[in-house]
Order: structure tokens, then C-alpha cells, then sequence
């Protein structure tokens, strides 16, 4: 193998390793910073590599942009078929174990780090367009999973045969994310805990059906005293 062969293998490599470094710890970094308030020069100094590497695999800030909304969104999709998707609870289970899951993420990050997609949702959507419309895109999906579980809820006769699927879904992934802001603003659980009591005790009516797994709903989620 020739110096020029071996100088080009281990060149593609070296690039392909600094392409990983700046998509992952970028991600971090906009997560804990935002978008806007992470400069290109932040992104590779957090990622140990030399700033013309980002321009060698990026062709600008934005489609870095597009890139770890993408790589964010395959951790979603996973925990979307663990929950939302996952046949093996019943429909109002899987919505729960979702709640619980987006609960579970913000004590990790000691209710700091807030929904990636909100935060990014309210700093983009002004300066990027594609930016807007990827989010758009994720957030659609996210209704649509949410949706066909709600759905799957009705069938189930967990929720009645009247609910509009869709448009509860809309408004439960409304009232989500601003539960995630408010604890991020307060650096408390509560606003989080206080959205899946009244989802579950209220607006879906949980313990009305007076089943095993509906009444244990109802004392996990009574109000401590």
C-alpha cells in the first residue's frame, strides 16, 4: 500500500471520526446553549477539533442544523417504539409510559435541559426556514404517534367512541411541552407532574371505567396530601 493510499484511507477516516465528533457534541452543546447561542467556533472547541473541519463537513450552520435534529430524532423514534408504539401495554399505558419517559429525561438532566424541539422551536423558526419545517415535520409525526395511541384507546373502549383522536393529540403535545418549559423555568418537576395528573385524571378521564388498571391510575396519580 502506497503513503499516498494509506495517507487517503486514514484521511477519510480522521474526517469521518471529526464529522461524528462535532454531530454529537454539537447536539450537546445547542441542547444545553441553543442553536443560536452556539457559534460554530463553540461547536468545535467542544468537540476537540479544528475549526475547518466543520466547514469540510457542513456547508453552513443551518444544514449542521438539520443534521442533529435528525440525529436527536432517532433516540426519539426509539423511545417512541418503546412507549407509544409498543404493543405489548395497553393504549393508555403507552401514553403514560411516554409521559413518564419525557419525565425520566428532564430529572436527568436536573430539569435544565428542557424538549430539544421546544427549545429549538423557540429560537428557529424566525431565522431558518428549513429549520421551521423539519419541526414541523417532528412534531406532526410526534401528534400522529400520540394520535394513533389515542386512537387505539377508543377501539379499546379505554376512552369513548366520541373523542376526537387528532385533536387531543394536538393538545396534549401542546400542553406537554409547555409543562417541560415551565420546569425548566422553575427547576422543578412539578409542572411536568401536574400535566400528567390532569391528562390523566381529567382530560382523559382516567378511573371513570373503574377497571384494575385505571383505578391503579388513579391512586398513582392522587395529589400527595
Amino acid at each position: 500500500m502506497t503513503l499516498k493510499i494509506c495517507t487517503t484511507i486514514f484521511g477519510d477516516m480522521a474526517r469521518i471520526s471529526n464529522r461524528e465528533k462535532i454531530l454529537t457534541e454539537g447536539l450537546r452543546l445547542v441542547h444545553r446553549r441553543g442553536f443560536i447561542g452556539s457559534s460554530v467556533r463553540d461547536i468545535v472547541q467542544a468537540a476537540g477539533v479544528p475549526q475547518g473541519s466543520f466547514t469540510n463537513h457542513f456547508v453552513s450552520k443551518e444544514a449542521f442544523g438539520l443534521e442533529i435534529l435528525d440525529l436527536y430524532f432517532e433516540d426519539t423514534r426509539a423511545v417512541l417504539h418503546l412507549t407509544l408504539r409498543n404493543g405489548d401495554l395497553s393504549p393508555l399505558e403507552r401514553l403514560k409510559a411516554y409521559v413518564d419517559a419525557g419525565i425520566a429525561h428532564m430529572r436527568e438532566g436536573e430539569m435544565r435541559s428542557g424538549c430539544f424541539y421546544g427549545n429549538l422551536g423557540a429560537e428557529v423558526p424566525e431565522h431558518s426556514e428549513a429549520l421551521r419545517q423539519r419541526l414541523m415535520q417532528i412534531f406532526d409525526e410526534l401528534a400522529a404517534s400520540i394520535a394513533d395511541c389515542l386512537a387505539a384507546a377508543v377501539v379499546a373502549e379505554e376512552l369513548a367512541a366520541s373523542t376526537d383522536a387528532g385533536g387531543l393529540a394536538r393538545i396534549i403535545i401542546a400542553a406537554l411541552q409547555g409543562s417541560i418549559l415551565l420546569s425548566k423555568v422553575y427547576r422543578d418537576e412539578g409542572p411536568m407532574l401536574q400535566f400528567k395528573r390532569q391528562v390523566f385524571t381529567s382530560l382523559l378521564r382516567y378511573g371513570s371505567r373503574g377497571g384494575p388498571f385505571e383505578t391503579a391510575m388513579a391512586a398513582e396519580l392522587q395529589p400527595a396530601v
